[in-house]
């Protein structure tokens, strides 16, 4: 069975991400499955534990750094971790599907860089900082001060799009859906080169 390939996208915090990527695993011919990340960042509204994140300590985290459990992780902010463990894209290749790593910009950088031409990175773009600034707000999950320290970080990490694979800003959800989709079809399409 061929493994399957890695589907990185990435975005700042307001950018329609999660929306993109619910909408894009609706397409069963992709062979999609989620990666699944742990965080230490506290559960919000429904989630689900195993579903939406593996909720850990600080601690408990820690101790996945030490042990290499993780393909990538970052310190978002302080004492906020989120990375995606080894298991979980070797289990989701494993089974021949094509894995989706919902990623922070430098984790999704760093994967790229680890996983080469097995993996696409996407890099879903809002149309504008003040743009992005109203669509936290109306979100109505953060503070204030929450909402600023998202804007600042969204400013230096629409700077590091450009190491991404392609960019796709969402300035209209239908029109990004399709962009994410289409790029994503001709990858997962064309036969892995087989290595030297």
């Amino acid at each position: 069975m061929e493994q399957g390939k890695l589907i990185i996208i990435s975005a700042p915090s307001g950018s329609g991400k999660s929306t993109i990527i619910g909408r894009i695993m609706q397409d069963e011919s992709l062979k999609l499955a989620f990666s699944v990340s742990a965080t230490t960042r506290p559960r919000r509204g429904q989630e689900v534990h195993g579903v939406d994140y593996y909720y850990k300590t600080i601690d408990e985290f820690k101790q996945m750094i030490e042990n290499d459990e993780l393909v990538e992780y970052q310190e978002v902010y302080e004492g906020r971790y989120y990375g995606t463990p080894k298991s979980e894209v070797e289990r989701i290749t494993g089974m021949g599907k094509n894995v989706v790593l919902d990623l922070d910009v430098l984790g999704g950088v760093n994967v790229k860089k680890m996983y080469g031409d097995r993996a696409l990175a996407i890099f879903i773009q809002p149309p504008s900082v003040e743009v992005l600034r109203q669509r936290l707000i109306n979100r109505g999950t953060d503070s204030m001060e929450d909402i600023k320290a998202r804007v600042d970080k969204a400013e230096f990490e629409i700077s590091i799009g450009p190491q991404f694979d392609h960019t796709v800003i969402n300035d209209d959800l239908d029109t990004a859906v399709a962009q994410v989709h289409d790029l994503i079809s001709d990858f997962v399409t064309t036969p892995q080169e087989e290595e030297l």
